[in-house]
């Protein structure tokens, strides 16, 4: 049980010192504080009176604020461009004709394209929230303890699996709508106008924009999600809620 409640440690608290919640995602936490209260009522360890469904509530109460501190992350000005580990490039054929603007004194347009590309990005992010939520609903006693007993990305993994197709879905729209807003598809035009007629590299342009960068964007989101999760494991902290003092209180 020690070792359990050590993980939980982990697993919890840096999430805890946020403040940051919307009021649906407040929302959302108390109605989760009182479903975990349903899971397995009455269902105890011999050698402890913390339950199995006070620790799953205490998980997704955490989890939810997690996620929304990942979004709101990457969601601001800069979250991904400003970000060197989720920044999107350009796409490989445009590089090669990045390059190739570069050369001939057109740098700037290469440049704008790629901070369109993840300006749109940063518009589209918000739409996962809903999505987020409902994974964090739906999850299992089975899936929370497999978080809590799993590696350090088992959190981000249950995310991935839960919400990749979903958010694919959602995304794909939202960062098309995104990219003309904000001038990736124009950028796009003038770059392959102009290199149409270069041999070889001319040909090899021909790029789904809004894939590329909903895969782009959402790889950037789960990467935030891990870095959440890693910081969570390694640096334990205030236990600020009622909910977590009771699940601690059994170390």
């Amino acid at each position: 049980m020690k070792a359990r409640a050590f993980v939980i440690t982990l697993l919890f608290s840096p999430f805890l010192m946020l403040n940051t919640a919307s009021a649906d995602w407040n929302t959302m936490l108390d109605d989760l504080k009182e479903a975990g209260k349903t899971l397995l009522p009455g269902e105890q360890n011999a050698t402890s009176t913390l339950d199995s469904s006070t620790m799953v509530s205490g998980l997704k109460e955490a989890l939810s604020i997690g996620s929304k501190r990942a979004i709101d992350t990457v969601s601001q000005t800069d979250g991904y461009l400003g970000n060197p580990r989720i920044r999107i490039p350009l796409p490989p054929q445009v590089e090669k004709v990045g390059n190739l603007l570069r050369q001939v004194g057109m740098s700037d347009l290469a440049d704008e394209f790629q901070t369109s590309m993840n300006r749109a990005a940063e518009e589209a992010a918000p739409e996962a929230s809903s999505i987020m939520v409902d994974a964090i609903r739906n999850m299992t006693i089975k899936d929370a303890k497999n978080i809590l007993n799993g590696p350090d990305n088992a959190a981000t993994q249950y995310f991935k699996e839960q919400t990749s197709s979903r958010l694919t879905e959602l995304f794909r729209p939202s960062i098309e709508q995104s990219l003309d807003q904000v001038g990736s598809t124009h950028y796009y035009n003038q770059i392959s106008d102009r290199i149409a007629s270069v041999p070889v590299v001319g040909e090899e342009l021909n790029v789904d924009l809004p894939d590329y960068v909903t895969q782009k964007a959402l790889d950037g989101l789960f990467t935030m999600l891990a870095v959440e999760e890693k910081k969570i494991r390694e640096n334990p902290a205030a236990r600020t809620t009622e909910l977590l003092k009771t699940v601690f209180s059994q170390q």
